[in-house]
């Protein structure tokens, strides 16, 4: 069994959080509870970023001078960390502003292809018939880009549906057939907190002939997270999500795959060669990465990844599991509040949406931001989801690598006071 943090352990690693130490609106310290929107950035990323800056500054791929090749050899040991954090190769690792674009970018490429007559075979290509399937789940990054690849192609759109918690429904994973061409789901909900059942899903894809595109943006900061042993195709990687900057995702490809995808953003950086009749273009992933690159975004998600890998994925998991355990305990002592999603701690993390009966999700925020709790509120980007819960929105908490019970306590007797603030009991 893994051991959970020690309190001095978890003392010592939330001193290397600067934010942390922020007082709030109602005079105490911010019980950050919003992991899954942002994670806060230890010391050790700040300063890498600030380092690279005031010493190795260049552009990459350019030039042979010293702060050139320092930035250059920067960015490109940025891919093996992120490959040895993940299970992957480096030259499977394509950089992307963020994880919405790496999803783009798969997407734009089998639109290139599919709608190129004079392209060759592909296994992205689509044709008449087709269909992707992802599931009722899916933040909108992972819903909105199928859609209009969809209504480009005249591919047909289908879903896996979901258990009254929110669960994917295995039930419907006969939705995945012989015409489909990609299954697209994520790994963990960002509503429900709700691993998905990855094992059973890649199994039916692969029965189908169907390649698998996973969104870890929910997972890869808080469970270890192996690309292979997974059995996808494709995964998408938010660094700011895992303590990391903003500004910088990636996009993991099996290389055979990214071989046979054409590019999507063109001009400089990404060219083998060029007349003013026609261009030819590098092996992946440089061909996917046009223009100037996000060089101290990378630096500091190294560092990130660093720290993650010293702490470990396994012990951060216990530690939430812990907290998400507390939590929901925490909850379902008080009276008028619904979890969007399962109620107990087993295979999810600690992402919990909830409703308060009778005031408004902003409300919500509102009183638990004037007791110097921060949690997120709105449609968290998945409407369709919410619909399923039969609410417009909602008010979720979020627990990260320095949380604490303490401030788990802090956001429970808050929420308990919410109703009260609007005349309910």
């Amino acid at each position: 069994m893994t051991e959970d943090f020690s309190l001095q352990e978890l003392s010592r690693l939330r001193a290397d959080f600067p934010i942390l130490g922020r007082v709030g609106r109602g005079g105490k310290p911010i019980a950050y509870l919003d992991f899954s929107a942002t994670s806060q950035k230890p010391v050790q990323v700040i300063d890498a970023i600030s380092n690279f800056y005031r010493t190795s500054n260049g552009a990459v791929h350019r030039g042979t001078h010293l702060l050139g090749d320092e930035s250059t050899a920067a960015f490109e040991e940025g891919r093996s960390i992120l490959a040895d954090f993940i299970g992957g190769r480096a030259n499977e690792i394509v950089w992307t502003k963020n994880a919405t674009e790496a999803i783009n970018l798969v997407a734009l490429a089998m639109r290139n292809v599919s709608l190129d007559n004079a392209a060759k075979p592909s296994p992205v290509k689509l044709a008449a018939g087709d269909n992707i399937v992802i599931t009722r789940a899916e933040h909108h990054a992972n819903l909105v880009p199928w859609q209009q690849l969809c209504a480009a192609t005249g591919t047909e759109l289908r879903w896996l549906d979901l258990h009254e918690d929110g669960r994917i429904d295995c039930e419907t994973l006969g939705v995945i057939d012989e015409h489909t061409r990609l299954v697209a789901f994520t790994h963990v909900s960002n509503v429900t907190g709700a691993v998905s059942p990855v094992e059973s899903i890649v199994s039916r894809a692969r029965q189908c002939g169907a390649l698998v595109l996973l969104d870890t943006c929910q997972s890869s900061a808080h469970m270890p997270v192996d690309v292979r042993e997974l059995g996808v195709d494709f995964a998408v990687f938010s660094s700011h999500k895992m303590l990391g900057p903003t500004g910088i995702g990636a996009l993991w490809g099996r290389a055979e795959l990214l071989s046979q995808m054409p590019p999507v953003l063109t001009g400089g950086s990404m060219i083998e060669d060029v007349t003013m009749e026609s261009s030819t273009f590098m092996p992946a992933p440089e061909r996917f990465e046009a223009g100037s690159q996000p060089i101290a975004q990378i630096v500091g998600w190294s560092a990130a990844l660093q720290y993650l890998s010293g702490i470990g994925m396994a012990r951060i998991a216990e530690h939430e599991r812990i907290l998400t355990s507390y939590m929901l305990e925490g909850i379902s002592g008080i009276d008028g509040v619904r979890v969007l999603g399962p109620g107990a701690d087993k295979e999810r993390i600690g992402v919990v949406a909830f409703a308060v009966e009778g005031v408004h999700p902003h409300d919500v925020g509102q009183v638990l931001d004037s007791q110097d709790i921060a949690v997120r509120v709105g449609h968290h980007c998945a409407i369709p989801l919410h619909h399923f819960f039969g609410v417009r929105s909602s008010t979720r908490a979020s627990v990260g690598p320095t949380t604490t019970r303490e401030e788990i306590d802090r956001f429970i007797d808050a929420l308990g006071q919410v109703r009260s603030y609007f005349g309910g009991k």
